[in-house]
């Protein structure tokens, strides 16, 4: 997937402290006009990225600064809260959503599977914990402000166990295989994931319904 940028002004230095945690949250507005208000130095608030119902994903703040998206602490019950800023050791993703579509973290496919993506890359870059200690919710920090932040229907148990469930290569796709890159590829955008047995099977035969299948994933995706 593609990380479009689009930087924000509005943001400090994590004076060399490390990041520990992912806090998820929902805008209040369509896209594009929810990230240029965090792109506009009024509003003093930004986030590291926002990722909209169509399944883009923009950078505003670079991972080794701090955004401003969850500095107020009020009734929290993250256990991690060491009394500094929160800003200094997270970081934050918005997900576009907007009263009618989205607002209570009801993402789409597309948007679900981009957050997982991104969730993903964070994760293996800053060695973060798959719990649900490192990977929050704004409502976690401010529970009075924000106590709907990401949303009641935001997908917290098929987050974690999308992030949980990373498969290994398949055993029976040798790497000198001629097809390997191609299956690494169709698994890794989630279209075909092999067998019962945890093999991929590549020259088992393909039935129509399964065929059928693959091509309403794709056409989910906007692959073809």
């Amino acid at each position: 997937m593609e990380i479009k940028q689009s930087p924000s002004p509005n943001f400090g230095s994590r004076d060399g402290i490390k990041i520990i945690a992912i806090v998820n949250h929902i805008t209040s507005g369509k896209f594009p006009g929810c990230k240029d208000w965090l792109c506009n130095p009024k509003s003093q608030a930004s986030a590291h990225y926002i990722v909209t119902r169509a399944g883009e994903i923009y950078q505003l703040v670079a991972d080794e600064n701090k955004a401003w998206h969850a500095g107020a602490v009020n009734k929290h019950s993250w256990p991690l809260y060491d009394g500094t800023n929160p800003n200094i050791r997270t970081i934050g993703i918005e997900h576009e959503g907007y009263i009618g579509a989205g607002i209570n973290g009801d993402l789409t496919e597309e948007q679900y599977q981009a957050t997982l993506w991104l969730h993903r890359q964070l994760i293996a870059k800053h060695s973060i914990p798959v719990d649900r200690d490192h990977i929050i919710g704004h409502y976690r920090i401010d529970s009075v402000n924000r106590p709907n932040c990401p949303g009641p229907a935001f997908p917290w148990d098929r987050l974690f166990a999308d992030l949980q469930n990373v498969p290994g290569p398949f055993p029976d796709v040798a790497g000198d295989r001629w097809s390997a890159g191609h299956i690494d590829r169709v698994k890794e955008l989630g279209l075909m994931i092999g067998g019962g047995d945890g093999c991929f099977n590549p020259e088992a035969p393909l039935t129509r319904e399964q065929m059928a299948a693959l091509i309403c994933k794709m056409l989910d995706k906007g692959m073809i």
